[in-house]
């Protein structure tokens, strides 16, 4: 479990690439005390499990799934990256509950300064739209954030200067791609509807249940 409170830019310092899965090394600092192996780490918003490590760098591996479903495949040796230890028992919740399983790959359409804010353009795949509303919280890289406009399936944040300067945001350019989690809530309740709905259609009389037992036939 993450918070989508960054800890610290990272950077890929090596990449063992295969045709769906690599081996991430990224060289850190902060995120580095009282590292173990077995630890979960979010990296630009994807849990993924530490499985070596030295003094200043770690290991990840990325499996199939998540290859070919988040943008990690797009990093390059030198790429900057968020990193965020998962949450300790005994510390403060700055942002909301995130997982680090990303629901899918969005891109930057749109990017404006004004004032001391960075406003975000993100295209988001249609399937997600559901779990987005107005002022709701939603993950991007890894980052805690409040969206302030939805239309269509972009929608738009807004990057404090410490947000811009302490993740990697605030480098976003458009037609970049980004790690995309709902809030985590939405996608409980939308499920739980959902189901509920479904089994209140078995239960009752439908045209398919008449036609199956030769009522309209």
């Amino acid at each position: 479990m993450f918070t989508g409170i960054v800890e610290e830019i990272g950077t890929i310092r090596e990449i063992k690439q295969g045709k769906e899965a690599m081996t991430l090394t990224i060289q850190a600092k902060i995120t580095m005390e009282d590292i173990h192996l077995g630890d979960s780490y979010s990296i630009n918003g994807v849990c993924l499990t530490v499985n070596s490590f030295t003094k200043d760098q770690f290991t990840v591996d990325v499996m199939p799934e998540t290859f070919h479903n988040t943008a990690l495949s797009k990093l390059k040796v030198g790429s900057p990256i968020n990193i965020e230890r998962a949450m300790a028992a005994n510390g403060r919740f700055g942002g909301h509950f995130v997982s680090g399983h990303v629901d899918g790959v969005g891109t930057i359409v749109g990017r404006t300064e004004r004032s001391n804010a960075i406003y975000l353009n993100i295209q988001v795949p249609e399937h997600i739209e559901q779990f987005l509303i107005h002022r709701g919280s939603v993950t991007l890289d890894g980052t805690s954030l409040t969206i302030f406009s939805i239309e269509g399936n972009v929608i738009t944040v807004s990057l404090i200067p410490h947000t811009a300067h302490v993740t990697i945001l605030g480098g976003k350019k458009i037609g970049d791609l980004i790690n995309v989690e709902a809030d985590m809530l939405a996608k409980y309740i939308a499920s739980l509807l959902n189901n509920r709905s479904q089994q209140k259609e078995k239960k009752g009389i439908t045209l398919s249940f008449l036609n199956q037992h030769g009522f309209l036939s």
